[in-house]
């Protein structure tokens, strides 16, 4: 059932956002492991069309929220307003009153908005004047930001980067791909044709059932000793967080679902390995003196550390 419901899934999205299957069977592993998503890339490559498209397809209720520097944290978490009649203050939605909130832009806005989401994204809730309301089940954020353009932009916090389960950048699509974007798109937008095939109940089932796909203590130990290599990597200032270590596991889970397995290898884990490590990597000032990147060292570690062999 899982898989026939994923294939659907893909191919519904793959109607708007097209050229970019990998992309996007990524996301969906992601909100089966119930994380979620930070889009990093230039203007124009689809990164809103790709959230849109998912909000749509997957059945939930969604909102967008557009930040810009004069976004205050009430537009996320919602506010109370004193009502005359009943003599009482009554409660009123922000953006993250729903079960999938599309963050656009989420930099070019200031760190007292940012902060307002990392309850939001880590526990599920909202708290205005001291009372603390629970969002629709499933809660997913996709939010987008462009890494180009710095002018009015303030970079996410580390505490909020580790709060994201993955950081993907979509990249340019090929000539193939352009044509066939431009085609169609040459009579209607192709978000119109996208409609649901699964809604909020098949999803929360699907996380469920990934806990009880098996992790062998012997993998188990393989992607914690990758993370704990980044932590004592001489040129990385700060390492993976146990809650890194913990979404490594569940992408790899969810990876494993989409592959029609109930257990868990140590390809699977390696093929998420860059997603989930890179944006919460913070290189010492050596590394840019010598031109290494993240994903250099994430690639060096992936060497040396082998499934199966002890440090």
């Amino acid at each position: 059932m899982i898989v026939e419901q994923s294939k659907a899934i893909l191919a519904e999205v793959s109607k708007a956002f097209i050229g970019k299957n990998e992309i996007v069977k990524k996301v969906l592993m992601t909100i089966y492991a119930g994380g979620h998503i930070l889009l990093e890339d230039c203007p124009g490559v689809g990164k809103t069309t790709l959230a849109v498209a998912f909000s749509k397809t997957l059945g939930l209720s969604s909102k967008r929220i557009q930040f810009t520097p004069d976004t205050l944290p009430s537009d996320i978490t919602g506010f109370t307003v004193f009502n005359r009649e009943t003599n009482h203050f009554e409660y009123r939605d922000g953006a993250a009153n729903c079960q999938l909130l599309l963050a656009d832009e989420i930099n070019r806005t200031s760190p007292k908005t940012q902060s307002a989401l990392l309850e939001v994204m880590e526990e599920h809730t909202v708290t205005v004047d001291g009372e603390t309301h629970v969002l629709p089940s499933p809660f997913i954020c996709i939010a987008t930001q462009n890494p180009v353009g710095s002018a009015g932009t303030q970079s996410l916090p580390e505490s909020q980067l580790d709060r994201f389960m993955i950081c993907l950048s979509i990249g340019y699509p090929s000539l193939e791909n352009q044509m066939r974007i431009i085609n169609a798109q040459r009579y209607s937008n192709p978000l119109s044709d996208v409609r649901p095939v699964t809604n909020a109940q098949n999803l929360l089932e699907v996380q469920n059932y990934l806990t009880s796909v098996r992790v062998a203590d012997s993998v188990l130990s393989y992607t914690i000793r990758l993370c704990e290599a980044t932590r004592v990597h001489p040129l990385v200032e700060l390492g993976i967080s146990p809650r890194g270590v913990s979404a490594l596991v569940k992408m790899a889970r969810a990876g494993a679902v989409l592959r029609e397995r109930n257990y868990v290898v140590p390809e699977d884990v390696q093929s998420v390995f860059f997603d989930v490590c890179a944006h919460r990597l913070i290189l010492r000032p050596q590394a840019q003196v010598d031109g290494i990147t993240v994903r250099d060292i994430l690639a060096e570690i992936l060497q040396q550390i082998k499934p199966g062999t002890e440090r």
